[in-house]
């Protein structure tokens, strides 16, 4: 009885408790210059907080963990993160191998050293802001991220509240991989590089963005490494470098780059588009190549092949281990 009596005392003076939540689910409070953590019994050995009961939450999630307890709503079993309260120097920094949802639930967390929010996690990162409610993140400067919220992974905006984000070192929102904005209000007023900066592709299929006091590009769109590849059923697996517009209302303003740069396409299919479509350019980092070297293959910019590339036209080029962009004398 006394060794289960002095586990749970440890537990709780870690910020970590088992008890009060729904399955599959951590809950972050934050107050100030605490954060109160709750994690769900069903998932209690594969979360580790390793920050106690500091507003600089840091949590790890276990390498072994792959989905428990799936639900309607909840198909994979994935760990959902909950986080409200106010911190004026806090973070949520998370590590793991699994994806997981990040729901927004009313939260203002400025940390002035580095990223409000900072997901060490390559899967699909879901960041869901609860309806009805105002959400805000700003940041400090730190040159060793990239983002006022800096995802390793690709991250699905979704949810009918409201994102504020403001980024004082470098982008205001950076993903490593693509971003998609579904239904959530994502309001950007300020960014010492780009509001939104992504690889692979970005997609917009609804919901309200507004950027505007950056000081790069309104919204920035890169390939990842490699491979680089055509335009894919659902954009599974995809790294194309682009910019798709579906619906939604993107209004970009007060920016000193372009307002959508992007290194493969940009499409848009409806939506609202509050900004000079002129001012964007689809042709970053091109370099120029003769026909003729090194057995280059080539590819439009949506990945069809072409066996006989036409002189001044952009194309992909794989030739060897390389893949880029190219303009043909």
């Amino acid at each position: 009885m006394k060794k289960h009596l002095l586990t749970l005392f440890a537990l709780m003076t870690a910020g970590l408790t088992a008890l009060a939540v729904s399955n599959n689910t951590v809950e972050i409070v934050y107050n100030g210059q605490t954060a109160t953590v709750t994690v769900a019994s069903n998932i209690s050995s594969y979360v580790t907080v390793q920050s106690g009961t500091s507003s600089h939450v840091k949590i790890v999630q276990a390498e072994s963990f792959a989905g428990v307890n799936p639900t309607t709503s909840n198909s994979d079993g994935e760990i959902i993160y909950v986080l409200s309260g106010t911190s004026a120097d806090g973070e949520f920094y998370l590590e793991g191998s699994f994806k997981c949802t990040v729901n927004l639930n009313g939260i203002t967390l400025t940390n002035p050293s580095g990223p409000a929010i900072n997901i060490q996690n390559g899967k699909r990162v879901e960041v869901s802001a609860k309806s009805g409610t105002t959400n805000t993140l700003k940041d400090g400067a730190n040159a060793d991220y990239n983002g006022c919220y800096h995802c390793k992974g690709h991250t699905k905006f979704k949810g009918k509240g409201t994102l504020n984000v403001v980024g004082n070192s470098k982008h205001a929102i950076y993903s490593k991989e693509y971003i998609e904005v579904k239904n959530l209000t994502i309001n950007i007023t300020g960014a010492v590089k780009d509001g939104i900066h992504c690889k692979e592709y970005f997609l917009m299929e609804s919901g309200t963005v507004k950027i505007s006091g950056v000081q790069e590009d309104g919204v920035q769109v890169e390939w990842a490494n490699e491979p680089v590849t055509g335009i894919t059923a659902d954009h599974e697996d995809e790294n194309t470098g682009n910019f798709y517009m579906t619906g939604g209302t993107l209004t970009i303003s007060g920016y000193s780059g372009k307002a959508i740069k992007a290194d493969g396409t940009i499409t848009y299919n409806g939506g609202t588009r509050n900004f000079d479509t002129s001012d964007t350019v689809i042709n970053a980092d091109i370099s120029e190549m003769t026909v003729g070297s090194a057995q280059p293959q080539y590819y439009t910019l949506s990945g069809t092949a072409v066996s006989m590339p036409q002189s001044g036209a952009v194309y992909i080029v794989r030739q060897g281990s390389r893949t880029y962009k190219t303009i043909v004398k």
